[in-house]
């Protein structure tokens, strides 16, 4: 039995460009289920920029609701914000972000320095995270001595070392060639094999049709299947 983990309904997210008002998001609705590999195609400009921004508790709608299990996000403060950020969402970026000073453990670590864990505890979840993407025999490497698909997984590791409930990936394969893409996606797949759930941003049908469902964005609205937007989606 799936459970539902984000609920999405109305959301509305306006800007000001060059003297016009310009509707980023338009009446989205959407209901993303626990364990769901979903890919969000757009090109630039849709508006799927500004979702994943409201996904990942970066920015805030202009009205509309935002349930993330179970608890409204549009309420929280900045504080309250941050620590959803830090607990239940791993951000994976298309130019990987990584610190090019720092090993790969370093790298992964990163994210688990201000809790308060003790420095053999992080290396250890750290190491059981490269561990996950492949990557324990390069933890003593620094970013550049990895190719552009092994930096990658590192980003994957460091978005999975705090445990989250969400993994958000903003073109994640968007600086790779087609062969390190599949594998990347491939590794992606695995995760969400493993119970994790997958919310993909990209611009790129090849790469989009490898999730599990996949919806289109377009001048702000929702589609699913090519048919009407997505609309009226009841809260449970």
């Amino acid at each position: 039995m799936t459970t539902s983990m984000i609920h999405i309904n109305h959301l509305m997210k306006s800007y000001r460009l060059g003297g016009e008002t310009v509707h980023a998001l338009n009446d989205v609705s959407i209901t993303i289920d626990q364990g769901e590999f979903l890919a969000i195609i757009g090109p630039s400009g849709s508006g799927k920029s500004t979702l994943m921004n409201m996904i990942g508790c970066l920015d805030r709608p202009d009205s509309g609701e935002y349930l993330l299990d179970g608890k409204e996000i549009g309420r929280m403060n900045d504080n309250e914000l941050a620590t959803i950020r830090n607990r239940k969402i791993g951000f994976i970026f298309q130019n990987f972000n990584l610190l090019t000073k720092l090993t790969a453990l370093e790298n992964v670590e990163l994210p688990l320095i201000y809790s308060g864990m003790s420095g053999r505890e992080r290396r250890k979840l750290a190491m059981e995270s490269l561990e996950k993407v492949g990557l324990k025999d390069r933890s003593a490497h620094l970013p550049t001595q990895l190719s552009g698909g092994q930096q990658q997984r590192v980003a994957i590791a460091r978005a999975l070392v705090s445990k989250p409930s969400i993994l958000l990936a903003d073109e994640p394969t968007g600086a790779l060639d087609s062969k390190t893409s599949l594998e990347i996606l491939e590794v992606m797949q695995g995760l969400n094999e493993q119970g994790h759930t997958i919310i993909l941003i990209t611009h790129d049908l090849a790469i989009a049709k490898q999730a599990k469902r996949m919806v289109r964005i377009q001048d702000g609205q929702l589609f699913e299947n090519e048919g009407e937007p997505i609309g009226n989606l009841p809260i449970d």
